[in-house]
Parts: structure tokens; sequence; C-alpha cells
């Protein structure tokens, strides 16, 4: 029993925590500044909690709970990105009304589903942790209730995504009726024998855990969401989310699906060059940065994608080394976000960007060093995470992949590019006011230095990324 509570001590404070300034809250009038500190002391602890963590494997609750490298690295990364999303968001959220003592704990919430979801060994348990997550996001996404930007991109994420969890349930009840069992390790075992229902199940299953992570043709509510939510929820989604979905699809194509690898192997590729190809070319027209980083996001998870579409441990490794740098990139990019503040207003459209090197040049350059990563130019961290990818994509001769995810790295660089020309080229429009988000300025500062540096030991990360398999 000892060891079982030792084992769930994260999931187990984490809850607990949660409770517990859920009561401050409730009986403490004005408690937002309380609640948010106490969030991110809770998140902060946490990190402490799972670093203290052995990482060998363990299997509790009937096999259904498992504790490893693997769900230790992606817990970690969640909670280190929430951290900077909250702390860098918190002068945003503040100028716009939104400081609720609810908001914090929605997102402390939303990150227990994401321990679920990442521990599971189990059907059920996923599903549990799956729908905490959504739960969260759907109150989060509309949390701006007299916005009615913010009201309508709740409302598309609802139904889309109560959509998207209907399929997905669909799939792993055909699963447990066509294998009789609900834990990862049996469906593989029932797996190796022949199994056509499963397959149908595998479809149903792959398209929801699709819709999580926005890649293409799931990927509608994307932009719309991006736009109309508030920035400080535009980047929670932009992230963590994101790699909480790719740690379960990993984990899908690792244990259940790893004796049916060429079925679903097709699916992904397509999924993964549709996502490449949509996230370059509709990017092009866009006009708000917002936006145009939710066309960027799914482009990138169609990179991270055709990691996983090779089936391959060194694949897998390829992806979670892809997404750990594209988190690093993502929050670097939004915390610029959170300074162009001008007369209490968040400007967010390309066009304001206007010759902002002139008066404010490290922002200036703060941009050009995220823009050229995202773009994948040498020698910066957003390089070597695609060289990462392709490199394990042409070991696996999987060449066409390969080609048409240069292709697309080549025609996303242009509207980087052209967004860098705004800022340098064009005539100065707005002077932003000098904001006091030193948190969000501590972020951009850590995000660049990351970027900037990686090329001098690239390999500290993939070298962390090999252990997380030896289980």
């Amino acid at each position: 029993m000892i060891n079982n509570l030792n084992i769930l001590l994260p999931e187990i404070f984490l809850t607990l925590s949660i409770f517990s300034i859920l009561m401050i809250g409730v009986f403490i009038k004005n408690s937002f500044n309380l609640v948010f500190n106490l969030s991110s002391l809770i998140i902060f602890l946490t990190v402490v909690i799972i670093l203290n963590t052995p990482n060998n494997l363990e299997k509790i609750f009937l096999e259904s709970f498992t504790r490893d490298a693997f769900s230790n690295f992606f817990k970690i990364l969640i909670l280190i990105s929430s951290l900077f999303v909250l702390n860098s968001s918190k002068n945003y959220i503040l100028d716009k009304k939104l400081s609720k003592f609810e908001y914090p704990i929605i997102i402390l919430i939303s990150i227990l589903g994401m321990f679920f979801m990442v521990s599971s060994n189990d059907i059920i348990l996923f599903y549990l942790g799956l729908e905490l997550q959504s739960l969260s996001l759907y109150i989060l996404a509309s949390i701006d209730r007299d916005n009615l930007k913010s009201s309508e991109s709740g409302i598309k994420y609802f139904v889309l995504s109560a959509l998207s969890s209907g399929l997905l349930l669909y799939g792993c009840s055909l699963l447990y009726g066509f294998t009789g069992s609900t834990n990862f390790d049996l469906i593989a075992n029932e797996l190796g024998k022949e199994n056509t229902g499963a397959v149908f199940a595998m479809v149903f299953i792959l398209v929801g855990l699709a819709f999580k992570v926005s890649a293409v043709p799931f990927h509608m509510w994307t932009p719309d969401v991006y736009e109309g939510a508030p920035t400080s929820i535009t980047s929670y989604f932009a992230v963590v989310p994101k790699v909480a979905g790719l740690a379960v699809l990993i984990k899908f194509m690792l244990i259940p699906f790893s004796k049916i690898l060429m079925e679903w192997q097709t699916i992904i590729i397509f999924i993964s060059i549709a996502s490449m190809i949509l996230g370059a070319v509709a990017a092009i027209g866009q006009k708000n940065i917002k936006r145009l980083l939710a066309y960027s996001s799914i482009g990138h998870v169609g990179y991270a994608l055709a990691g996983v579409a090779t089936g391959v441990i060194s694949g897998y490794e390829s992806s979670i080394v892809y997404i750990s740098i594209y988190v690093v990139m993502n929050l670097g990019a939004f915390s610029c976000l959170y300074l162009l503040k001008k007369d209490g207003e968040y400007k967010e459209n390309i066009s304001d960007l206007s010759g902002i090197s002139k008066k404010h040049p490290i922002l200036a350059i703060s941009f050009l060093v995220i823009l050229f990563s995202l773009a994948g130019i040498p020698p910066l961290g957003g390089f070597f995470a695609k060289f990462y990818v392709f490199t394990a994509v042409v070991e696996q001769q999987m060449y066409a992949l390969a080609i048409i995810g240069l292709l697309t790295t080549v025609i996303s660089a242009f509207y980087y590019l052209k967004i860098i020309k705004t800022i340098y080229f064009d005539d100065s429009v707005i002077n932003f006011d000098n904001t006091k988000n030193k948190f969000a300025q501590l972020s951009i500062f850590i995000s660049c230095s990351i970027l900037l540096t990686f090329f001098l030991y690239p390999s500290v990360l993939s070298n962390v990324v090999d252990t997380l398999f030896l289980n």
C-alpha cells in the first residue's frame, strides 16, 4: 500500500493541493493573487517530487497505472511549460480582468488529467484523464464570457471536441469488444493474432488523438480558438495539451498497437503529410499573429508525427526531441505577444509589428531568433529538431515523407521571413508601452538562450530522451 502511494505521490499531492486552494479561493475574498502564487508553488513542488521519483518501471492498480522514465519526462515537461505559461501571462490576465481565482485551479485540474493520460496503461484510465483535461480546456477557451469571440471559440471547441471524444470512446469500446480487455499489454497480445475489428477501433482512436493535437484533417477548431480565446489561454492550448497528446499517441503505438504497425503507419503518414502541407500553405495569407501561430502549430505537429510514423524507437525519440524544442519556441513566441501593449490594449496583427526594431530592438531580435528557429534555420534549436526527425525518417527509407517535409519547411520559411521583414524594414507604426512583465521577459530570454546555444551540445536532450525507452 505504501509503495502504491509513493508511485502515485505526484497525483495525490496535486489533487489534495487543488482541493485546498479551492477552499482558499471560496472562503477568502479577492484571493486571485494568493491562489495564483500558490498554484505556481504547487507546480514547482510537483516538479521536485517527480525529480526525486525513481525512473524504474512500476505498474499498480491491476497494471492500469504506470510510472517510468517516459511518464516522468512528459510530466516534468507539462509542469515546466505550464509554469511558464501561467507566470508570463499574469499581467495580461490582470489587464483583461480575467483574474478569477478559478483560473489557475482549472489549469491545475487539466494538468492532473494529463498526468493520468501519460501514466495510463488502460483504456478506461486514459479516457478519464483525457476527459478531465478536455472539460478544463472547454472552460478555459470561453473564460472571457463578456467577449463574443472568446465565447464563440469556446462553443466551437466544445462541440468539435465532444464529437472527437465520442469517436474516441467508440474506438475504445470497439477495442475492448474485439480484444476482451482494456489493459494495453493484454490488448497488444490479442492484436498479435488476426484481428480485423481492432483495426477499425484503432482508426477511431487515432481520429480522437489527432483532434487533440490539432492534426489535419481534424484541425478545423485550431485557428478560430487560437484567435478567439484570450492570448494567455491560446499559449496554453498551443503548448501543454500537445505535449500530453503526443505522449499518449506514442504510448498507443508503442504498446497496444505495436503488432499492427502496417495498418496505423499509413494513417499517421497521411496525417503527417497533410498537416505539414496545410500548416505551410494556409499560414501565408494570415494577418493575425495568433492565427498564423495556429497554422504554424499544425505544421509543427505534422513534423513531430513524421517521427512517430517511422514506427521505430529512434523515430519516437526524434518526435520527443522535436516537441521539447517546439515547447521552448512557442513559450518564447507567446511571451513576445505579451509585450505588444499600447494604451492598455494588446496588439495581435502582424502589421502592428511594423518597424519595431527601431524603437524596441531587444524585442525585435527576440522575434528574429524565435521565428528563425520556427522556420528551422541553422544553427538554431528548431533546425536540430527537424534534423533529428528527418534523419529518423530517412533511416527508415521513407524518402517521400522526408522530401515533402523539407519542401514544406521551405514554404513555411516564407511567412516567418515576411514577419521579420515587417519588423526590420517597414516604417514604424506603433511605439509600444514599456511593459513591466518581468516574467515574460525572463521567458523570452531563456527561450532565446536555449535556441541560440543548443548547437553547442545538441546531444544533451537526445541523451535524456534515449533513456526513456530503456524499460
